[in-house]
Formats: C-alpha cells, structure tokens, sequence
C-alpha cells in the first residue's frame, strides 16, 4: 500500500499537539496523590480529539526530536499485538527499554518476575480470555469482521481486562493499559481508526503513541487493502506532570514543522508478521531534544 502522501512543500505544520500542551498547562487542575509520586496538570474529557490525514504526513512530533525513540515506539505496538507479555519477548521485538524499569515486579502480582501479567497489553489484544476457557485474538477477529463485514459500526478492540487491571486481589497486570481503545470505520473505501486514551501524559508518553498508532492505522490498511482515512487520537485523563513543566514551556517556545512521511515494505501481508524493519521514516526535521522527565 502506498500512501498518497502531499510533497513536502504542501504539508502543514500541525499545531494540534502543541495546542493541548498549551490548553493543559493554563487549565489543568493540580492533582496529587499520584503514584508516580508527582503532582500533575489534569485535563480531564476536554481536550477535543486530535485528527490526523496522513496525507499530511504521519504524526509524529517536530517540536523536539522523537529520532531516537520512534522505531521503539513502533516496534511496541508491533509486540503487543503478537502477545508479548514479558520482558524476553519485549527485547526480541526490540522495544525493552521502557519495560526493563519494571524488572522483579512480576512477583508483586503473583507472576514470573519479568511478566507484565495476563490484565497487560499483549494478552489483552492477543490472548482475551474468553468465557469457558480459551483465548480470543482481538486483531485476527477485527480483521475477519472489516473484510466480511466492512459497513459495520462494531470493529472494536479493547486492552481493558476488569477482572485483572482493578486494584485489589484480582489485579494481575504491572502497568494498566492506558491507550489502545480502538475504533475502526469503513466509509468511503476508507478505513478510520479512532484510539481513545485512557490516561495520557502528554510530554512523554503522547508522542510515542501518536506515531505507534498511526502505524498501526498503515498496517492495518495495508492488510485490507483499504486506504488510510483519518487517525484519530482521543483523551481521557490528559496530564503533564510538574517536573515536565519547565521542558514543555521551551517546547511551546518552538515552530511546529511539516510532519514526515511512513513507508511500509509492500510485500507484507500479514498483520502479525509486521516487524520494525519494514518501516522507513523520511523527511523528517525536527528541532532539537529537550530533556523530558518520565513519571513511571
């Protein structure tokens, strides 16, 4: 599938992320409590939605430089839809660096010490328990549906498991998922996918979900053979934590520039067979990094 991306020239900067960092710094409400042990400016359902055409360019940010972590962020979403659960599996896909913070944890919910537990993002997309006994592959059913069924308003994944991810003696999962709400329309020859973020810290942990999921929008499109309509990116709980404060400030300092553009290696086929050296970023010019702190 090739995407039928504007030349360079005739892309527009795009300011939607850059807005709702402002709008979160000068509206959000101060919360506290927090786990990660840090204040943090809270939006809570009103942000509006950010819209992407990937025409424009695939999303991913200019503001800084994301060069360095956008292949990990890919190869992530990549994992999760295979099932990865463990930190073995997370290096094999490429994308440990972030998990490697939770080595040992496994023992606090009664797992292997390196296993980000059942109610975790793989097992959720890859092994959703099923009622009786058995496991369901959300993507694999999502994508029989689009391709038997493709006007309908259902083709809907969640990585949400209650019974696993609520606090208390069930809970089986080391990090609750807080993205991958998914919601796919086929209009126009199109296929839309919408992602709904439950818990978006929006100076770290935003960026890399914009351009994982605007991958996933390619990869799926490539395996229907649909063309890509719009991504769209939706908040719940939407934050910067106030040791980001200062960094976000020097990023609204700076000029959004055109988005770059995603290529996929045609000859894939499979969903599952996706890996992070099929893909090939180019045009991208961002500004420099700035250094960010990761709430965990």
């Amino acid at each position: 599938m090739e995407v039928d991306y504007l030349p360079l020239a005739q892309r527009t900067p795009d300011t939607q992320y850059s807005k709702r960092l402002f709008q979160i710094l000068n509206e959000g409400v101060r919360a506290g409590g927090l786990p990660q042990g840090q204040d943090a400016l809270t939006c809570f359902g009103t942000l509006a939605p950010m819209v992407f055409d990937h025409r424009n360019g695939v999303p991913l940010i200019t503001e800084r430089t994301c060069k360095g972590f956008w292949r990990t962020a890919v190869a992530e979403i990549i994992a999760f839809i295979n099932g990865a659960r463990t930190l073995q599996q997370f290096r094999e896909f490429g994308c440990a660096k972030f998990w490697d913070a939770y080595a040992g944890d496994g023992m606090k919910i009664g797992v292997d010490p390196d296993d980000m537990g059942p109610g975790s993002y793989g097992p959720s997309f890859h092994d959703f328990p099923i009622p009786g006994g058995g496991t369901l592959n959300q993507f694999k059913q999502l994508l029989g549906q689009i391709q038997q069924y493709p006007s309908l308003r259902t083709h809907l994944v969640t990585p949400w498991q209650p019974y696993f991810t609520a606090r208390g003696p069930n809970r089986k999962v080391i990090v609750a998922p807080c993205h991958g709400w998914l919601h796919l329309r086929v209009l126009d020859s199109k296929l839309h996918l919408r992602m709904d973020q439950r818990s978006a810290d929006f100076p770290i942990g935003v960026p890399s979900n914009m351009i994982q999921y605007a991958a996933l929008h390619l990869m799926l499109c490539q395996v229907t053979g649909l063309q890509p309509g719009n991504f769209v990116h939706s908040f719940g709980d939407a934050h910067i934590y106030e040791n980001q404060v200062d960094g976000v400030k020097e990023a609204l300092e700076r000029d959004p520039r055109p988005f770059p553009t995603l290529r996929l290696d045609p000859d894939v086929t499979n969903l599952f067979d996706f890996r992070v050296h099929h893909f090939e970023l180019a045009e991208y010019d961002p500004h420099p990094g700035i250094k960010i702190p990761f709430a965990p």
